[in-house]
């Protein structure tokens, strides 16, 4: 089962990677047409938010799995600990 819901992760953060290639090629797009300020503002704000949707699942993944079912050569609190540099930097 584990490995079942990591493919399923996989393939959607591999979706949202495409798609947000895609958004960024169009606002390479957009300053090359020199389009306004606010236009490529409104998409750049856009990626962002993708950005960290595709971060709030590896989170919550790595919740479910580190911290859940943490090894024996990595304690639970160990495992907190790590999530909670990793939540650090995504702010």
């Amino acid at each position: 089962m584990k490995q079942q819901l990591f493919a399923e992760l996989q393939q959607n953060i591999d979706k949202r990677l495409q798609r947000l290639e895609g958004q960024v090629r169009g606002v390479r797009r957009m300053l090359e047409e020199e389009r306004g300020c606010e236009e490529v503002l409104t998409q750049l704000a856009a990626i962002r938010g993708a950005a960290h949707q595709i971060s709030l699942l590896l989170v919550e993944n790595y919740a479910k799995e580190c911290l859940m079912h943490p090894t024996e050569a990595e304690s639970a609190d160990k495992a907190i600990a790590k999530m909670v540099n990793i939540l650090g930097k995504l702010a």
